[in-house]
């Protein structure tokens, strides 16, 4: 009954059927203590037809219901004017109400399980505890007022136990999603550090390119500047909506939709942005490779995320230290995991000052997305002189 229990409809919807199965069976259950005990006095029957329903509608919580503070206290006014009536007017009752009582009960749950405004929450709940207390006083009898009193008190520390129980899982529950999504943010600002510095690599890769060979080969300078043109527009693109994701409230992990598409394209992308005019022709300079078992195999989103990243971070550092080398990315999978391997060849020329600059935190970014999959990722140099990239990447269970 209350917007603090589970979020689940169908667990909603039981919830409130069953609230309001336990108000019908206690307003009968009141009906039936007052007719047995043959109360004709209009006095016997208030709490029954009067406040008792009233409470119970303050309760219930719909579309079109106030505000939580006016609930409590369309709740603890009536029941607080009648008891004071039966005190002031001395008019006994020989049962208070169980159907008040209950409504009173709820309603403490409510305001304990309320998150925020915690001043007003105890406020509130003090309140309808002194209110539910009070309730035996209707019957004019000590002995029960003591009896009644015990209780109601234990029934009251159950009650607003439960509400804090829910009030402390709700705030849970906020402060996990607040985490999941400032890591989730965390993971995309490091996926546009890694898009930027993929994209730009090239950039400058290419305007070094048509610097170099703008006196020798002036025809050649055109299409390098539409490549990019193109690339740039492309990182705008993606770094826009990046960007849009980062500044949503909601998000989702982004995934890329096929995995040996996307690679494919990266390989494109860094087989057209090679340098011109020097080593291995721009068909030799990339290519990728995925066994069946890599093809067929299933991969979680993460994964796939993660594999992108892989290809895409390691083919950036070959084009800031060995740009005119030949590079294989090779896709691969067993039973348990899988491997992605991104081998290059010594560079014909090995550049003092990297493209881009030097230092980054890449391959260590790297290292941390892949280890939180339970994955393993090495980098290092090969016999040859060359340069491998390898990662091994947890496979979803079957």
């Amino acid at each position: 009954m209350d917007r603090h229990l589970p979020r689940t409809p169908h667990v909603r919807r039981l919830i409130t059927v069953s609230g309001l199965f336990a108000f019908a069976l206690t307003w009968l259950a009141d009906i039936a203590v007052v007719t047995s005990a043959s109360m004709t006095s209009g006095t016997a029957w208030l709490p029954v037809v009067t406040t008792g329903p009233l409470i119970a509608l303050a309760v219930a919580e719909t579309p079109w219901s106030p505000s939580l503070g006016k609930c409590v206290a369309a709740a603890v006014s009536p029941s607080l004017a009648l008891t004071a009536w039966s005190l002031i007017a001395q008019s006994t009752m020989a049962w208070w109400g169980a159907l008040e009582t209950l409504g009173l009960l709820c309603m403490a749950l409510r305001t304990s399980a309320q998150p925020g405004r915690p001043a007003a929450a105890v406020a509130e709940t003090v309140l309808i505890s002194v209110t539910v207390l009070l309730l035996p006083l209707r019957t004019g009898s000590w002995q029960a007022f003591t009896g009644g009193g015990y209780v109601l008190t234990v029934a009251l520390a159950i009650f607003i136990t439960l509400g804090y129980t829910i009030r402390a899982l709700e705030a849970r529950r906020e402060r996990t999603a607040r985490e999941v999504r400032y890591g989730e943010r965390l993971a995309l600002a490091r996926d546009l550090h890694d898009l930027i510095a993929h994209h730009m690599t090239g950039i400058i890769v290419q305007a070094n390119a048509a610097l170099s060979i703008q006196a020798a080969a002036p025809d050649k300078i055109e299409p390098i500047l539409r490549n990019i043109a193109q690339t740039g527009a492309e990182t705008l693109e993606s770094t826009r909506r990046l960007v849009r994701v980062l500044r949503e409230e909601s998000n989702t992990p982004l995934r890329p939709g096929d995995l040996l598409t996307d690679l494919g394209e990266l390989v494109s992308a860094h087989c057209a942005a090679a340098s011109p005019g020097s080593g291995p022709t721009e068909a030799e300079t990339a290519r990728l490779e995925a066994t069946a078992a890599a093809r067929a195999v299933r991969l979680r989103p993460e994964v796939e995320t993660s594999a992108h990243r892989v290809v895409q971070e390691a083919l950036t550092n070959v084009r800031r230290h060995a740009s005119d080398a030949r590079t294989v990315v090779r896709l691969d999978a067993d039973t348990e995991r899988l491997r992605v391997t991104v081998t290059n060849t010594p560079p014909h020329r090995r550049a003092l000052t990297p493209a881009g600059g030097r230092g980054g935190f890449g391959l260590l970014g790297l290292r941390e997305r892949i280890e939180a999959l339970d994955g393993t990722l090495r980098a290092g140099p090969l016999p040859d002189g060359g340069w491998e990239v390898s990662a091994a990447l947890p496979l979803a269970p079957s």
